[in-house]
């Protein structure tokens, strides 16, 4: 099999663009309380998962682990309904990750809640970044970088 491109050097433009949107989302996050960091990689290893994305769940499963999330939750995190490891908040956000990743509209009284529990800011930057973690995953799908050669790009 032939190498693949290198994406971030393909288009270094757009790809600082999307690496810019991740620092955002980040402090985002870390500053709305609804929210959190923990939520944040949360978000993004059950959308890789849904994805089946290797390189994407190696990286943010890492990253979760780094930012102080149990093993024991990222191991339930693929059954996240029946376990007691999360918070509803916690709960409500992983249904809608997974209703967005899988391109299920969102009913209104279900877009109601998540307005009651995350506020308008928080709900899109919830929103924003289970768009953002899509993305990555579908490049990822084309471009096949290495399980684990984020850790040499020093991203």
């Amino acid at each position: 099999m032939s190498q693949r491109a290198n994406y971030y050097q393909s288009a270094p433009q757009v790809f600082d663009l999307l690496l810019k949107q991740e620092s955002m989302l980040k402090t985002q996050f870390e500053s709305i309380p609804a929210l959190g960091e923990t939520l944040l990689e949360l978000i993004k290893l059950r959308v890789s998962q849904i994805n089946q994305c290797a390189f994407c769940l190696e990286m943010h499963s890492t990253q979760a682990s780094e930012s102080g999330e149990s093993y024991a939750r990222m191991i339930a995190l693929n059954a996240w309904q029946d376990s007691p490891l999360f918070r509803e908040s916690e709960k409500q956000a992983l249904q809608f990750a997974e209703q967005l990743a899988t391109g299920q509209s969102i009913p209104q009284a279900h877009y109601e809640a998540l307005i009651d529990t995350f506020g308008e800011s928080g709900l899109t930057y919830l929103t924003l970044a289970i768009n953002a973690i899509s993305g990555w995953n579908r490049v990822v799908k084309v471009f096949l970088p290495e399980v684990g050669s984020w850790r040499q790009a020093g991203s």
